[in-house]
């Protein structure tokens, strides 16, 4: 028996989980990141727990880490400098795009600046056709001249992305196999080796999204598993994925896109594991670190999945949990833009220097620092006594915001939140009706460093049902990757009729799919547990553009029952969209197979019931929707079931504060959850 441990790796902080095999129970700890040097906090974290706790680094046998070093370098982009290959003709695919307008409920709205601009493409001589055989074979001296123009532009690394390479990569590893000849020392990525889908924008946007952070990523898990080897820690890591599950650090880094949503899948299995646990029909989970704010879907305790999740201003194209990540995060930083306008983002000060209120030679305000101003926060230690609030200087750096814009401190720092919350207020807005959801019939599932704290904000704003506050917010994405099976995704590209033919061809590419996805989990990671398999096809009507992913049966598979496949997409095309036609042609488009091995759970503890009414701590002065208010504070250690109380308050506890406004009543369920409610008026 030993210790497995669960770490996420945030632009602020730093948490870890760890369970005891023992008798399940679960400690925590929270620590300040160091992407100055990466791996520096994990050695932290992890002799503080040592010292602390009696964990020691050779009792480890599980690790798992998440991160946001991914989704941090592309909201923020910072990634590398890359170059794109393209099929001669075909250099504008990133320009052109869907051509959608972004967003389109904004007339003022513009299609983001690709992470390649078009000065950056250069053209191949190749071509394959559609059905995966090669027409015209690799120009040598395309791809000479290519390289030539990206050493001119100081390009760090080459993206390649061919027309139809998702059905034959052949021409792509051709190139890949030149420049590996020529230039040893720029990274190349396929196309058809990160995520081999049909249509040319899609995949080409997912391999450049990987490429842009793959260096990035790789010198970060090379820090890493350095660390832990200096530590002593015997078990290898596993990485968080975006579609909820882990991996190897091979596939990691060679598969980067896959942890582009480390960090934020996390939080959302933690979150769905919470709201699975105390029967929390409908959640969405509230994940706000110190850059991004991240919101995903919760229906009976089971994450949503799909395809095409918002990283920033793109989309990425590979299986994953639903989130939706918002550059607006406790650490994002408040400026004032030539037209004398307030912004908020998508600058974060991170944890070097910080928000100002930290201490640590941070000047710029945030959000975080608009809330010390006001006096709702720094009552108590923040980061498990890792951060020392300073509200002098959160209030000095409001003030400099204060004076061009002709506003009190007090006034600025609310209006920082107000033009934070509109921000994440537009983007839920959109979450909200993409899957149909009447925001008055859910609750905020609050964690992360800064979601407690701004959660009743948003939730006054959207409508909602109020806001749930777990245990140990400020590290459930960290439980969450702890407690992630392990898991992955294959697919092929079919592009068939539905028909009888198509059953033989069918039976056989599912058992392809099924003997990699077991060489995975056996060979390549190790598992010999249980494991589950789950079949979908992306089908659609002929003539449709677009897909729906539907369940499939191994059973339907096994005997070739195709009408059943049919059936089950007119059900599915019946629910999403309140309509169907079974006389028409349906196409097959791509075969899925997702595999998972199971994790062992921690045990939930319910929390004693209280035998007396709940005490604050002391009474503070925060201003609060416009004025200065009387605010208890209250202890989390102290509460117990049944606990109940009114707003406005603030509860304090190792890893964040969680604020409370007025009209609004707290209650403390059996699991120790704060149960915030809105009181009618």
């Amino acid at each position: 028996m030993g210790f497995r441990v669960g770490v996420d790796i945030g632009g602020s902080f730093t948490d870890f989980a760890v369970l005891d095999e023992k008798d399940n129970s679960v400690r925590t700890l929270k620590v300040l990141s160091r992407p100055d040097k990466p791996g520096a906090e994990v050695t932290q974290g992890l002799s503080i727990l040592a010292r602390r706790d009696g964990v020691a680094p050779a009792d480890i046998s599980y690790f798992t880490h998440g991160t946001t070093v991914g989704i941090n370098a592309v909201i923020q982009r910072t990634g590398v400098k890359l170059a794109l290959l393209a099929t001669r003709g075909f250099e504008d695919v990133l320009e052109v795009g869907r051509l959608k307008i972004t967003p389109i409920h904004n007339l003022y709205g513009r299609r983001p600046e690709p992470l390649i601009p078009r000065d950056r493409v250069y053209s191949i001589d190749e071509r394959m056709d559609r059905d995966g055989q090669v027409q015209l074979a690799v120009g040598v001296d395309s791809v000479g001249t290519a390289l030539a123009q990206a050493r001119d532009h100081g390009c760090d690394a080459i993206v390649v992305a061919f027309l139809h390479s998702y059905r034959n990569g052949a021409n792509e590893r051709a190139v890949k196999a030149l420049l590996a000849d020529w230039a040893p020392d720029l990274p190349v990525f396929c196309s058809s080796e990160i995520w081999p889908i049909i249509r040319e924008y899609e995949r080409t946007l997912t391999a450049v999204i990987s490429g842009y952070v793959q260096p990035r990523v790789d010198h970060y898990l090379t820090s890493f598993e350095s660390a832990l080897a200096q530590m002593g820690v015997p078990a290898a890591p596993r990485i968080t994925k975006s579609n909820g599950g882990v991996m190897g650090v091979a596939q990691a880094r060679a598969e980067c896109v896959q942890m582009v949503l480390s960090g934020t899948a996390s939080g959302v299995i933690g979150a769905s594991y919470v709201a699975a646990c105390c029967g929390m029909p409908r959640v969405l989970s509230l994940d706000i670190g110190g850059t991004s704010a991240d919101v995903a879907v919760i229906l009976e305790g089971q994450p949503q999945y799909g395809t095409g999740e918002v990283v920033g201003e793109f989309q990425i194209h590979i299986p994953s949990v639903s989130v939706t990540s918002i550059g607006q995060g406790g650490g994002s930083i408040a400026w004032v833009d030539h037209h004398g306008v307030l912004k908020v983002g998508p600058d974060s000060a991170g944890s070097s220097p910080g928000p100002a209120c930290y201490g640590r030679g941070g000047r710029n305000a945030t959000i975080t620092d608009a809330y010390a101003a006001v006096g709702l926060i720094g009552h108590g230690e923040l980061g498990y006594n890792s951060i020392h609030v300073d509200r002098d200087k959160a209030t000095a750096a409001i003030a400099r915001l204060a004076e061009p814009l002709g506003m009190t401190v007090f006034e600025t720092a609310e209006n920082i939140m107000r033009v934070a919350n509109s921000e994440m207020y537009a983007d839920v807005s959109a979450l909200l009706s993409r899957f149909g959801i009447d925001p008055r019939e859910y609750q905020f599932l609050a964690f992360g460093g800064a979601g407690p704290m701004m959660a009743c904000y948003l939730a006054r704003e959207l409508n909602m049902q109020g806001v749930v506050v777990p245990p140990t917010p400020g590290v459930l994405s960290a439980l969450g990757g702890l407690i992630a099976d392990l898991k992955n995704d294959f697919i092929r590209t079919v592009y068939r009729d539905l028909d009888a033919s198509v059953a033989p061809m069918l039976g056989e590419a599912f058992a392809e799919l099924e003997q990699r996805a077991l060489h995975w989990l056996h060979s390549d990671q190790g598992f010999t547990g249980e494991h589950s398999l789950v079949l979908s096809a992306d089908l659609r009507y002929l003539g449709q553009s677009f897909e729906i992913e539907t369940h499939l049966e191994a059973d339907w598979i096994a005997r070739g029952d195709m009408r059943a496949l049919a059936e089950a997409f007119h059900c599915e095309h019946e629910r999403l969209f309140g309509h169907s036609d079974t006389s028409a042609t349906v196409q097959l488009i791509n075969l899925r197979l997702v595999i998972a091995g199971a994790t062992p759970k921690p045990v939930l503890r319910e929390l004693p019931a209280a035998d007396a009414p709940a005490r604050p701590a002391g009474l503070i002065k925060a201003y609060v929707d416009g004025a200065m208010r009387s605010v208890p504070v209250y202890h989390r250690v102290a509460l117990r079931a049944g606990h109940c109380f009114d707003g406005p308050a603030v509860v304090i506890q190792d890893d964040c504060t969680a604020c409370v406004l007025p009209a609004m009543a707290v209650t403390v369920d059996r699991w120790g959850n704060l149960i915030i409610s809105f009181v009618p008026s």
